[in-house]
Order: structure tokens, then sequence, then C-alpha cells
């Protein structure tokens, strides 16, 4: 083994010592450096069988990644897509829910669930987003001192996304709590049980909105989901329910984590709020520099569906592949200087949102969120300071902080919106 001259971090007796099915590991101050090791050393990792399940693939390169993203034919989503659930056995929602489904069913869903992420749908949902924004962003600011985790991030997304839904606003805050507690926890004492009690209360309250529409359809995408047909048949009223459950997972968690974790980024790197500030870097390559930075969904899982090989790695039909955009998303091989923030990088072919026939739908939203707290906030605040620790959340899957104090310093002439956004 042959050690990379530019890692001064200390080498492990044994690489396997992070335990990735612990959510307690990602919380170690240390991850970056593990990433790295296990980049440089033993890229295609097998990481051993836990009390939490089997053994399983660790892939942390990018050009691996990818190799993955591309190939359902050799890598299926059916068994599930998070490690959690593979190690429980698998996804009970497997094949009839779109992120973990494989062709030809996932084809049929995916082209029947893009008609409610149509370019006009979106560009009247994107204005609706930058006025949410802005105005949680002015009341943050005139309040002085906020936790913008819970006033600003976390109500943004949600919002967003309840309102193609469907949801009434009545319920939106019930579905932002029910929603955190199904991927992840505040507290490290939360259980596999609390998550699956959220996931369960999401799929009753859909239920009965899928009901409702059936009757009364309204202009939203509970009510296309119900009337539909994806090969000439209509969904079934579990399928409708479980991919109303995926649409608000996928469409609530990167955009609510990466927001947070734009603020605490310019308070720790200064530098960089003042070039976006000072207009020496955009909105558009910042939105995607806190995306690759933060990485919110860590990685998805594959299942081998025949014997294959990856790096030089014999991986057998039916192990479990787990792609960590995590470490991906700071491969030297791929990224300049990868340990640097910097707002202005370009180009920035990041993982956050996958890649491939499972490329996230909610990528043009979830951009759209960010970009709009960003233009929010540089038009608005002068200066960022952390009040508190922030709060990190205990999760296999996401990355992210579920609490950060901060004091917003208010500019002396707010800049108009559309001037902040270029």
């Amino acid at each position: 083994m042959t050690r990379d001259p530019e890692d001064t971090s200390p080498m492990p007796a044994d690489p396997s010592e992070p335990n990735l099915a612990d959510p307690a590991t990602f919380v170690r101050p240390d991850m970056d450096r593990v990433w790295r090791r296990l980049r440089t050393h033993t890229p295609v990792y097998r990481h051993p069988a836990t009390e939490l399940g089997p053994a399983f693939w660790v892939l942390t390169r990018y050009a691996d990644a990818l190799t993955v993203y591309k190939d359902p034919a050799r890598f299926g989503s059916a068994r599930g897509n998070m490690l959690t659930s593979l190690l429980a056995g698998g996804d009970p929602a497997g094949g009839r829910l779109l992120a973990v489904s494989d062709p030809p069913r996932h084809t049929a869903l995916r082209t029947m669930l893009l008609k409610a992420f149509s370019p006009r749908l979106m560009r009247r949902v994107a204005e609706g987003v930058r006025v949410r924004a802005d105005a949680l962003v002015e009341r943050a600011v005139a309040a002085g001192e906020c936790d913008f985790a819970r006033e600003v991030s976390e109500i943004v997304p949600i919002a967003t996304i309840c309102d193609l839904l469907g949801v009434p606003e009545s319920d939106q805050a019930a579905m932002l709590a029910l929603s955190k507690r199904a991927l992840s926890a505040d507290r490290p004492g939360d259980t596999a049980r609390d998550m699956r009690m959220a996931r369960n209360e999401i799929l009753l309250r859909f239920s009965d909105l899928a009901r409702a529409r059936r009757v009364r359809p309204e202009d939203d995408v509970i009510s296309l989901l119900v009337h539909a047909t994806v090969d000439g048949a209509p969904l079934t009223e579990e399928e409708v329910v479980l991919n109303c459950y995926g649409l608000v997972l996928a469409g609530d968690e990167t955009g609510r984590l990466a927001m947070t974790g734009a603020v605490l980024d310019f308070v720790r790197h200064p530098d960089q709020w003042r070039a976006l500030k000072e207009g020496r870097a955009g909105v558009e390559s910042a939105v995607d520099e806190i995306l690759r930075w933060n990485s919110p969904a860590m990685h998805i899982g594959r299942t081998a569906r025949r014997d294959t090989e990856i790096g030089g790695e014999r991986i057998a039909e039916g192990d479990l592949v787990t792609v960590w955009n995590v470490s991906a998303n700071r491969d030297e091989r791929v990224f300049d200087r990868p340990e640097v923030f910097d707002v202005a990088r370009t180009p920035n072919r990041h993982l956050a949102f996958g890649h491939g026939p499972h490329f996230c739908l909610g990528a043009f939203l979830g951009r759209a969120e960010i970009a709009a707290v960003l233009a929010a906030l540089l038009a608005r605040v002068e200066v960022i300071e952390q009040l508190g620790e922030p709060v990190p959340l205990y999760s296999t899957f996401l990355r992210g902080y579920t609490s950060l104090p901060v004091r917003l310093t208010p500019v002396r002439r707010p800049v108009p919106i559309e001037r902040s956004m270029r």
C-alpha cells in the first residue's frame, strides 16, 4: 500500500475503522480525512458486516461513482437506494416508488412524473420560491437573531414541494416534521422505529389526499398521479401514495440542508461571502459549489444484478454497493483544490443530485430554492455571525444541521433581488 505524500493524517491500522452503518460516525470531525484515505488506498472497499446488517461495498472515487450511476443493468435500485433499507433486507416500496425501481418500470414512471416538472410549471413555482425566500430572510433580518435552519431553510423547500403536490398549507408544518424524522434524527437516541412511524404517517396523509383528489381533482401533482396511466394502466393507490412520499423527501432534504450549510460556510469562509457581495462570483456558480461542498445526500445504494468488477475488485451478484457522493465530490482526480470552498468554481460537475437515469427530478427546484435564499441574503444582509454551535443531524444518508443560530446584520440599503440573482 503506497502512501500519498500529501496525506499527513495517521494511517489507520484497519481501513474498516469507521463504521459507516452507524449514524454517529458521520458527526466525527475527521470524516474528510477518512474519505481521503479510502479514496487513496482502498477506493473500492468491502465494509465488514456489523450488528446492523451484512457486508457492503464502499465506492469513494468519482469515476467509480459514475460507473454505478450510469449502469442500472448491472446495479439495480429496486431492492433499495439507501444503506439503512439495504441492510434491513430491502425497501418494501421496491418496484413501485420511482427512486427504488429499475427499467422498464422506472423509465415509464419517470416519463409520467416529468409532466409535473414541466418548464412552464417550474417557472411559476420558481417565482413563488423567490417571494417566499425573500419574505423569510426579510423577517429574519428584522429580528436580528434567528435560527436559520429552523426559521428559513426548513420552510422554503417543504412549502414549495407541498404547494406542487397540493398539500394544504395547514398541514405543511406537520409534513416538515415527519419528513425530517423519516430519514434522520436530531438526537443520537432516536430509533429506527421512530423513522418508520414518521414514514407511515406521511403515507397515511397522502392516502387521504389521494382519495379526495379522485373525487375532486385540482391543479396539483397528486391529481396528476391519481388520474395518470403508466403502460396503459392507472397507478394503484399504493403507487400514488408512495410516489408522493418520494417527492416530498426528495424535494425537502437537499435544498434544506444545503441552505443551512451555505450560511455556515459563509461564516467560516468570509472571503467567499465578500466575493459574492462584491460581484467577483455569481449566484449560479455559488449554488453548485454549496451543493458540492455540503453533499447533503451522502450516498446512494445499489444491488449488483450480476457478477461484475469495479476498480479491480470482484463484486458478486446480490452484493450491496454504496456510492459515497460526499467523497466523490472531493475527488482530487476530478476537482482542482477540492478541499477549498470556492464559490467561483467552474466547471463543477458535482454529484449532489446523482447522475444518469436516476438524476434527481427535483434538481431544478433545489437549485432555484438555494439561489433564491442566497439572492435574498445578498440583497438584505451585510454580515453573518454565528451565535452558537450548529446541531448536526444523525443519519447514514443525510449530512447537515438541524439548528444554526446566527445574527444577520442588515445592509444600509437593500439591493433589488433581481440584481443579487446575477
